[in-house]
């Protein structure tokens, strides 16, 4: 399998994590690609007409898209347990991989407007309405991070890959103190071999 690889995507990194947490990493082909807001790469498009990251193609040269799509299709390939059976714990798992999405896509949207836009045609309004929508997810999760315990699925690698991102691209955003209850558990979390051998480089 090849993945359309970006060593500073959380989606990618969310993919990546669950692949060496079920024991499929090194079948994956890391492909480079230079997925962009504006200058569009059209190799990926070639395969993905959303042009995004991550963009998996498979043994049989079929594509996938979208990191939650494709952590579930390896999930199922690997007969993982990162997407459980039991009804009340798979519908957590999949809320929470939701939640943690939601952070990751109001934290692009707002690296975009700072990176991508024009200075002078910033919208200070609407990325202080983005950063908002992080920090109430944040809070949200800090009151159930004491009841996480030892889980590793979908929604847990989620969450973990989330703060990373607001860690390499918001360094001065802050959350961990604010949320002490989520930094404790990301800094027993990020201790896992996948997790490590999956960090973003330094931006």
């Amino acid at each position: 399998m090849k993945i359309y690889y970006s060593p500073f995507s959380p989606y990618v990194r969310k993919v990546l994590v669950t692949a060496h947490e079920i024991g499929l990493a090194d079948r994956i082909e890391r492909l480079p690609s230079a997925a962009h807001p504006i200058n569009r790469d059209q190799t990926i498009i070639a395969h993905n007409p959303l042009g995004q990251v991550p963009t998996m193609l498979l043994d049989d040269g079929t594509a996938l898209a979208d990191s939650r799509v494709i952590c579930e299709y390896l999930n199922d390939l690997a007969g993982g347990k990162l997407f459980p059976k039991s009804q009340a714990q798979r519908w957590r798992a999949l809320g929470d991989q939701s939640t943690a999405d939601g952070i990751l896509a109001a934290a692009l949207l707002s690296r975009y407007e700072l990176a991508v836009r024009p200075p002078e045609k910033l919208w200070q309004p609407w990325l202080d309405g983005q950063l908002d929508k992080v920090e109430t997810s944040i809070s949200a999760i800090e009151k159930a991070a004491p009841t996480f315990g030892e889980r590793v699925d979908i929604g847990t690698i989620s969450f973990a890959c989330a703060f990373g991102y607001l860690d390499l691209r918001f360094p001065d955003f802050g959350w961990r103190s604010r949320h002490p209850k989520c930094a404790a558990w990301l800094a027993s979390f990020e201790v896992r071999p996948s997790m490590q051998a999956t960090r973003h480089p330094v931006a």
